[in-house]
């Protein structure tokens, strides 16, 4: 994992026309998006047998995801970072905990863009697989170059859940997702595009990046 340097970020919401700023604390977060066959270490579960294991896991929601999170911290001896409700599957997040997580959408915007100012931290062919030189698919991670701070498919390849409700008085439960994928057009993958989508959703360009909280 990659420790990200405390820092401040700009983030706007186009639909509502609001801008705001957050002061981001150092955290940890994956120099890759997790991987096929990480996910199958830690879960046991196979999700597509002829996926590479060192492509992104996708076809994985958010509240799959937020159980592996909280398997891996127990096979490595951290506290879980999450407690679910077993009837409603409200999930909350022990901010205290220094297990693994999924991180906010600050964080990750914060942590793509690397200290840059522009739409992308480099130029898109150099820098992720999308519509343009993916092919239709899913791709190995690490290939196209990291940015400034050595994360690696920060865009396209695959989007990745963020923790945060996208607007719950208007989506509900829906959570963002961040980055871009390997069917995303060029402008979907720039550091500041929001998505969202159900807890439940799962998609085969849809997966995550682990983070962790330090003192």
């Amino acid at each position: 994992m990659v420790r990200v340097p405390a820092g401040t970020v700009h983030l706007r919401d186009d639909r509502r026309g609001t801008r705001w700023q957050v002061e981001i604390a150092p955290f940890l977060l994956g120099r890759y998006p997790v991987t096929a066959s990480l996910q199958r270490a830690v879960t046991g579960v196979d999700l597509d047998p002829s996926a590479s294991g060192a492509s992104p896991v996708v076809n994985i929601s958010w509240l799959d995801v937020i159980d592996v999170c909280n398997q891996l911290s127990g096979q490595h001896g951290f506290d879980q970072a999450y407690s679910r409700d077993a009837q409603s599957e409200e999930v909350t997040w022990d901010w205290a905990s220094n297990g693994y997580r999924l991180p906010t959408e600050a964080e990750w915007q914060y942590a793509c863009k690397a200290g840059t100012s522009g739409y992308r931290y480099g130029e898109i062919d150099d820098i992720a697989w999308y519509a343009d030189n993916s092919g239709g698919r899913i791709h190995d991670v690490g290939a196209k170059a990291p940015n400034p701070w050595g994360l690696y498919d920060m865009l396209g390849n695959v989007w990745e859940w963020c923790w945060d409700l996208y607007d719950e008085e208007v989506y509900g439960s829906y959570r963002i997702f961040r980055g871009g994928g390997w069917a995303e057009s060029t402008r979907g993958c720039g550091a500041s595009v929001r998505r969202r989508s159900h807890p439940s959703f799962a998609i085969d360009d849809l997966g995550f990046r682990l983070s962790r909280t330090v003192s």
